[in-house]
């Protein structure tokens, strides 16, 4: 659906502005038939359309994919300052995190630790201690969690994922960390720290021509790993949507005179000349196996183009990347835009996104559940959209 008529669809729908008790006033932004359509506000659709299918009861358990979603809700609400977006925020951390600001999660992977950023925007926005005593539990994790021998975190702490770096493995912990940092006073060892992980995956992952492969295994014992480099054979989209992200929020974080921000803004460079060469220049999205979309079988994954977008935006305003990356990330933009759509309930249905993937060859990403309205997916767009939505 193009853009003037998801504008006619949801001024028509009059998507209701929901509260956590599921009520549903009319919009307030709803326009009249004398003036022109004005264009929505596609963040605040998609979190009233989130937090009406779902309380905070009933989002999921504490994962990354909740985390991400709910981090681009807290996108959402600090440019809104709706008080119902953080109280949901509040509402499912107070779930897991208790009084005494103990957290019943072992973060034994690094999948664990993305919605760690949560503790700290609470924190932040509440001043409460416990958020500050679980978010320590995730620092504190990560003075015993296992590494490669040159400093990588591992994709997890066990059997089946040692010794393994996975491009996704950099958000869930990196943008955390630096945003710890800053709001406890840790920097000096968060930000040498993320910026080590961030140059240590790309060092690794990234391969001639900017992307990166999916993972890497130093024991090239996975049966995925090539035996000779330890690289995974595809370059799957969100894997590399989770790196340009992380990269993108760490330099946000650096300070301009760290050692390691030159080496970071090369592989950063690198990656974005390879994102504009496999842009997908019918769509402006980007394939589910970003170099083979030739392939009758491949298709323009959601995510990814989320996060692409958001990663290419962000880098040329603040002059990461050239200027004329923006007009990349405008066309992702756009790409995703056409994915969106309202239904006959009213609510925001946002379409092709890969389910949860874990490393494989070219037929399992292929093949892979193309859902609508997955909180990969969700999370990502609302990033995106707060970042896109005034250019």
């Amino acid at each position: 659906m193009g853009r003037r008529r998801l504008r006619t669809a949801l001024t028509a729908a009059a998507l209701a502005t929901v509260t956590l008790s599921g009520a549903a006033p009319p919009l307030a932004t709803a326009v009249t038939a004398s003036r022109p359509a004005a264009a929505p506000d596609w963040s605040v659709a998609v979190v009233d359309s989130t937090t009406a299918r779902y309380t905070p009861s009933t989002i999921g358990g504490w994962s990354y994919p909740v985390g991400l979603y709910l981090y681009g809700q807290y996108r959402t609400y600090r440019r809104t300052h709706d008080p119902r977006y953080l109280a949901y925020i509040k509402s499912y951390v107070d779930r897991f995190v208790k009084s005494d600001g103990s957290i019943d999660q072992s973060f034994d992977s690094l999948d664990s630790m993305q919605a760690g950023r949560l503790l700290v925007i609470l924190h932040h926005e509440t001043g409460q201690d416990r958020y500050r005593k679980a978010a320590q539990k995730i620092r504190d994790r990560l003075d015993t969690y296992p590494r490669t021998s040159d400093g990588g975190f591992w994709h997890a702490d066990s059997s089946s994922r040692a010794h393994q770096l996975w491009a996704d493995g950099v958000y869930m912990v990196n943008p955390f960390l630096v945003e710890y940092g800053k709001e406890f006073g840790d920097s000096a060892y968060t930000d040498d720290e993320a910026s080590r992980q961030l140059y240590v995956y790309g060092s690794h992952l990234q391969v001639a021509g900017g992307l990166l492969r999916h993972a890497y295994d130093e024991s090239r014992t996975a049966s995925w790993a090539d035996p000779g480099t330890g690289l995974a054979p595809e370059h799957w989209c969100r894997a590399v949507g989770w790196y340009a992200m992380a990269v993108t929020d760490v330099l946000d974080a650096l300070p301009a005179g760290h050692p390691r921000r030159p080496q970071l803004l090369a592989i950063f460079r690198s990656l974005a000349a390879g994102l504009e060469k496999y842009q997908d220049p019918a769509t402006g999205r980007w394939f589910q196996i970003m170099d083979k979309g030739g392939r009758s079988d491949n298709w323009t994954e959601t995510s990814c183009s989320s996060m692409f977008a958001y990663a290419l935006s962000r880098g040329a305003q603040r002059g990461y990347l050239d200027r004329h990356y923006a007009d990349v990330a405008r066309r992702g933009y756009e790409g995703v835009l056409a994915k969106l759509s309202v239904g006959t309930d009213g609510r925001t249905d946002l379409a092709g996104i890969s389910v949860g993937t874990n490393v494989g060859d070219y037929a399992y990403y292929a093949a892979r559940t193309r859902a609508t309205n997955d909180l990969h997916g969700l999370g990502a767009f609302l990033i995106m959209n707060e970042q896109l939505r005034g250019d």
